[in-house]
């Protein structure tokens, strides 16, 4: 992936493809763009919210893979393929990457819009919850790398994403994953923090200038999610 920068106070800015570094009124302003049609980004993919019993992560067939998205889609287009089955009603699946070269210990205001296909409709009927509406995508940053802990008997996340339908300190709610009702195959969508209903999210990068991006879903609908990650776009500002 290509990459391009500024340099802005002194600071070094790498930034992707796509980047729009600019200040306004005293803001940097710049983003940061990921199209998994052209390779996967250095994000990596991790589950949490699930038993740690030698035989679970086979029984919830948790999966991932940098492959074609779905044919009707089109050919030969690449994607990040996420996929486990929701016994536990509550599982997390998320990917992260490492975002370094900022400003340290500085604030940051962070606009998600994140593309994936589901095959989820409206309307659809599943054991816990809906298999669309009861899926929700969530979005964020933290300053520490998010890591599966074993607490207990299970497998949790080491930073606060919130539960299900509510959002956490490293995380936002961006919608769910239902796509339009009587859909039979999978279906692009997207969905953004843009929104004035949704409150910004912001995070501060730690002490070497480094935040770590999470994009993942929390399911609520006790049954096997499958969801193809297309784009990610993040766009970053803060004072200066």
């Amino acid at each position: 992936m290509k990459t391009c920068g500024v340099i802005f106070i002194g600071i070094l800015l790498i930034v992707a493809t796509g980047c729009t570094p600019s200040d306004e009124g005293g803001i940097l302003v710049f983003t940061q763009t990921f199209d998994f049609s052209q390779g996967q980004g250095d994000w990596q993919v991790d589950f949490t919210d699930f038993p740690t019993r030698s035989y679970d992560s086979a029984d919830y067939e948790l999966t991932y893979a940098y492959t074609d998205r779905p044919a009707n889609l089109g050919s030969n287009l690449k994607s990040i393929m996420v996929s486990g089955n929701n016994h536990s009603d509550d599982l997390f699946m998320f990917m992260k990457r490492k975002i370094s070269g900022l400003a340290p210990n500085t604030d940051y205001t962070l606009v998600f819009d994140v593309e994936l296909a589901s095959n989820a409709p409206k309307g659809a009927a599943g054991i816990g919850g809906a298999p669309g509406e009861s899926v929700f995508l969530k979005a964020g940053a933290s300053a520490v790398e998010p890591l599966a802990m074993v607490y207990g008997n299970a497998y949790t996340l080491n930073v606060d994403k919130g539960n299900q339908s509510n959002s956490g300190e490293a995380t936002v709610v961006l919608g769910n994953i239902a796509v339009d009702y009587d859909t039979k195959s999978y279906a692009l969508i997207s969905r953004s923090n843009s929104g004035s209903n949704i409150s910004p999210f912001k995070a501060t990068s730690n002490s070497d200038g480094v935040l770590w991006l999470i994009v993942g879903t929390d399911s609520g609908f006790e049954g096997v999610t499958t969801v193809y990650y297309t784009k990610v776009n993040v766009v970053f500002s803060t004072a200066n």
